[in-house]
């Protein structure tokens, strides 16, 4: 894997604050960029990708965790939100076909890929990595973002 070389770490105390990280992270991490999100059940995520679409001029309403359907895309302003969750996968062959590749390729797609830590071929081609973790005190997360 190859390493970081920037480091930022960030701490909100609400969702409106997540949210408010999410609009400033747009600005960290430009398209077209791949990005593993990790964080634990209720860490904030999705409301972190609810914050990057309303910077990028997607349907802040329409966002939902991918759990489920594995894939959304927002369509913002001039960039595509692809929001994943590789949390059901098991194997890189699946990986494949999702067509996670052609969408890390794309110049106007940011790609937000949560639990891509479990695939050594996500993390390999990865430009940055956000970890979410909740903080002492309820409302409270710490996000550490790294990118090359």
């Amino acid at each position: 894997m190859r390493e970081w070389t920037m480091l930022k770490r960030l701490r909100t105390r609400s969702v409106n604050g997540t949210l408010a990280l999410g609009e400033m992270i747009t600005e960290l991490l430009p398209a077209p960029k791949l990005v593993v999100l990790r964080g634990d059940l209720g860490a904030g995520k999705t409301t972190l990708v609810k914050g990057m679409a309303a910077a990028l001029g997607a349907p802040v309403d329409e966002v939902t965790s991918p759990t489920f359907t594995l894939v959304h895309e927002y369509r913002g302003r001039k960039v595509r939100l692809i929001h994943l969750d590789l949390y059901r996968l098991e194997r890189e062959e699946e990986i494949e076909g999702l067509g996670l590749w052609e969408m890390a390729d794309a110049p106007d797609a940011l790609v937000m890929v949560e639990w891509g830590d479990k695939f050594a071929s996500v993390m390999e081609r990865a430009d940055a990595e956000i970890a979410m973790e909740q903080g002492e005190v309820e409302n409270e997360r710490l996000l550490m973002v790294q990118w090359r």
